[in-house]
């Protein structure tokens, strides 16, 4: 298994964009039988854009985070499901670029060029609280490790060749396990139900007894004990999958109004695409959309800026707020963007075989990954009395 490379934003911009309709070609009929997009994310993985933010040092692009925010919202305004696959792909790359032994990265990152593919084992059901870590990684550093416990909402767990498994140790530290995606004791359930975001590849994966090299093993909770824009980047990619999102509700509803919808008929015009308020509503959203996109860009430039200064706890608190901006943004206007296409295009377009309500479906769903409430309540507390967010890694 070899995959492209891709040498710099450039490249990643231009080959994202290449394959932008190959991808939104058959999304709706993938939601609509809930068919997982495995050829379209081993085209990611072969034509190397899932590897555009490997350090150069090891032979990959190491993309800033403007580009990458960029190429994830482009894959979203195709199909939002393809995008989220590897957004955790992305964000334990950066785990193991941060906090990974050389050998670590040397493994990790010489199978993410090679096309292989990286997913989450992160989230649990049934616990108190998202931060309530109920799997256990049991054993010592010098006679390895065992995994046990049940994970919920593992995206791109079924079309992964590897999974980061969040797990505390017998000093209730978080760690971060490194296992293939076929260890025995490994079983991945396809079993999941979202009314949006159905082909995420997000499977139940259950650890029983699972053996882990004593050499395969990250200290995530050291990543939290120092200012960090970790969270920021992963939240500036939620945010670039609700950007895209709106595009495509955006871009879709305006190919429908020109094409399939009658005008009406106070409007005394020849098209609906001639009616004033209809051309007034389409301003108002687009205006919404270019912001959001603005948004996301300002956030990624942002944290792009912090690092290469050196992150301290100032430019940490810049960093996320800004990303907390666009994600807050971009959260209401993926959803309203969504549900206006069916005010913009009419009756016709609610017709189940357009499958267009999964624009609606799908921002609802991703938008309900952590509460943006949260998040106004880190940025009016910044902008009102100078508190810094906290260090957790979800703002």
């Amino acid at each position: 298994m070899t995959g492209r490379r891709i040498d710099s934003d450039a490249e990643a911009l231009a080959r994202v964009w290449a394959l932008r309709e190959q991808i939104a070609a058959g999304a709706a009929q993938r939601d609509r039988l809930r068919e997982l997009p495995a050829a379209e994310i081993e085209l990611l993985s072969q034509e190397g854009l899932l590897a555009i933010t490997v350090p150069r040092s090891h032979g990959g692009a190491d993309v800033s985070l403007e580009t990458l925010a960029q190429v994830v919202s482009v894959i979203a305004s195709a199909d939002p499901n393809v995008a989220q696959i590897p957004q955790s792909h992305f964000v334990y790359i950066e785990l193991i670029r941060q906090l990974g032994t050389p050998a670590q990265q040397e493994l990790i990152f010489g199978e993410v060029l090679a096309g292989r593919r990286i997913a989450n084992a992160q989230s649990e059901a049934g616990s108190k609280t998202v931060a309530d870590i109920r799997t256990r990684l049991r054993g010592n550093p010098h006679d390895g490790y065992v995994l046990d416990g049940e994970k919920f909402y593992c995206t791109g767990s079924l079309l992964a060749h590897w999974l980061t498994v969040l797990a505390k140790d017998h000093d209730g530290r978080t760690q971060v396990a490194i296992v293939p995606a076929d260890t025995q004791g490994v079983t991945i359930v396809d079993d999941w139900k979202g009314m949006g975001q159905r082909t995420t590849a997000s499977g139940t994966v259950k650890l029983d007894f699972v053996a882990v090299p004593a050499d395969m093993v990250v200290p995530h909770h050291r990543m939290f004990e120092r200012p960090q824009v970790y969270g920021a980047r992963a939240q500036l990619i939620h945010t670039a999958i609700d950007v895209g999102i709106a595009v495509g509700a955006l871009e879709d509803a305006c190919e429908f109004v020109r094409t399939a919808s009658r005008p009406w008929f106070e409007a005394e015009v020849e098209r609906a695409s001639d009616d004033p308020l209809l051309i007034q509503r389409v301003g108002e959203i687009a205006i919404g959309v270019r912001a959001a996109q603005a948004l996301l860009g300002e956030a990624a430039r942002t944290i792009d800026a912090v690092e290469c200064k050196g992150v301290d706890e100032a430019g940490s608190a810049r960093a996320s707020i800004a990303v907390a901006t666009a994600k807050a943004f971009a959260d209401r206007v993926s959803v309203e963007t969504s549900s206006a296409l069916f005010e913009l295009a009419g009756t016709r377009s609610a017709a189940n075989d357009l499958d267009l309500h999964r624009h609606w479906r799908n921002a609802r769903t991703h938008t309900l990954h952590d509460p943006v409430r949260w998040k106004l309540q880190h940025i009016g507390r910044y902008t009102l009395n100078g508190v810094c967010p906290p260090q957790h890694g979800q703002v």
